[in-house]
This record gives C-alpha cells, structure tokens and sequence, in this order.
C-alpha cells in the first residue's frame, strides 16, 4: 500500500513549499483561505495583466500576423504546463509517495489548469468583450497533443528526480498572462486598441482564478491542511 503520511525527502534541501503564504491562516475554512489568497495574487496578476496589455499593442502597432502569434503561444502554454507540472508533481510528491497519483495531480494540475487559464477563459472573455473568435476552440493538449502532453509528463519526471517547488510567483504569471494573450491574437479579430482595458480584465482573470486554483486548492485537496500548516509554521 502506498504511503500516504507526510514524508520528506532527506535530499530535498528544505525546499520551501510556495503556498499558502504564511499571512493566510491554515485555520481559516477552505473559502476563507482562497479569498486570502486570491487577495495576495492580485497586485502580481495585474501587474502581469499590464504587462499583456504593452504586449498587445506591440501586436496591433507592429501589424503582428496570426501565425506570429500562434508560434508565440505555441511556446508560452507549452512551458506554462511544462512548469505547472514540475512544481505540482513536486508538491504532491513531498508529501505523498504514490507513484500513480503523482502523475494524475502533476498532469491534471498543469494540462487542466493550463488550459483553462491559457485557452479556455481567454476564448470565452473574448468572444464576451466583442473579440470574434475561431468557431473552434483551440485546445493544446489535443490540437498540439505531442508537443502539450510529453513536457507535461517531462514536468512529473523531473519531479521524481529533483523536487522542486520553489517556481517564482512572478513568473508563473508572467507565462499564462503572455499564454492568454497570445491565444486571443491568434484566434481572434478586433479592433484591439479600443477593446484593451476590456482585454486586461480578460487577461486578469484567465490568469488570477486559475493560479490560486493551482496553488492553493490542488495542493489542499491532496496534500491536506496539515501540510499546509506545516508550511506555514515553518517560516
């Protein structure tokens, strides 16, 4: 049967585990520790989301053509799960030994996330906002399934071989933010430059609900709140 106690790694070199932060109190009801969360994520996401912004009228100023911005995405989602899946494989794996389960939270924590941050909510925020997308949704890990899902179960492995949890907030943003992004250049046609306090607000959400979904709520599923409160105490 497989271990199921919080287990450390005697090689892990007190590896910090990212969240929760410890200004979140683990005591707090699940919803309650969420709202802390998504509250300390927003300053960093929006900031990310004005990043997009500059980046978007690059875009329209430069006459940056659909396959531009394809290739561009083709390289930020796939890094995006890529990273995801290296860091949540790694987080479940400190505390839980399964093999199996390992590879179901690291893929379902990085493909599933991913796409609904990348694809998924950009789709639907700029078909809402007056965006006219592609009738077909353009779904990574089966439209690019050989390039999407090989570096997610690369993300895993190397989370056998070297935990590592410590991803920077910032970075993680700053992947799904230009993921986002460039999905809606891609896959969509507008008048850009009116629409952008409206695409940041897209790109705020597509990027500040599912971080907090793949940092806080998949780590307190699986890994429980005992070793989140062990994170906490351990700063």
């Amino acid at each position: 049967m497989a271990d199921t106690h919080p287990h450390h790694d005697a090689d892990d070199g007190g590896d910090e585990q990212p969240l929760p932060h410890e200004h979140c109190n683990v005591q707090h009801t699940l919803g309650g520790l969420i709202a802390c969360e998504l509250k300390h994520h927003a300053p960093f996401t929006a900031v990310g989301a004005l990043t997009g912004i500059v980046l978007m009228a690059l875009v329209v100023v430069l006459h940056v053509p659909h396959h531009a911005s394809e290739a561009v995405f083709c390289v930020m989602h796939p890094a995006h799960v890529f990273l995801s899946a290296l860091v949540t494989a790694a987080l479940f794996r400190h505390y839980r030994q399964s093999v199996v389960l390992t590879v179901v939270v690291g893929f379902v924590g990085s493909v599933g996330i991913g796409t609904l941050s990348d694809i998924v909510m950009p789709h639907f925020g700029g078909l809402l906002v007056g965006v006219k997308m592609d009738e077909h949704m353009h779904i990574g890990f089966i439209d690019h399934w050989w390039l999407v899902n090989p570096l997610a179960l690369l993300g895993i492995g190397l989370a056998f071989w070297k935990p590592w949890t410590k991803l920077p907030h910032y970075g993680h943003v700053l992947l799904s933010t230009w993921a986002s992004l460039f999905y809606l250049t891609a896959h969509g046609e507008a008048a850009w430059l009116p629409l952008l306090p409206a695409i940041f607000a897209v790109l705020f959400l597509a990027v500040w609900v599912p971080c907090c979904l793949s940092d806080i709520v998949f780590p307190l599923l699986f890994v429980g709140r005992a070793a989140a409160a062990e994170h906490t105490h351990s700063h």
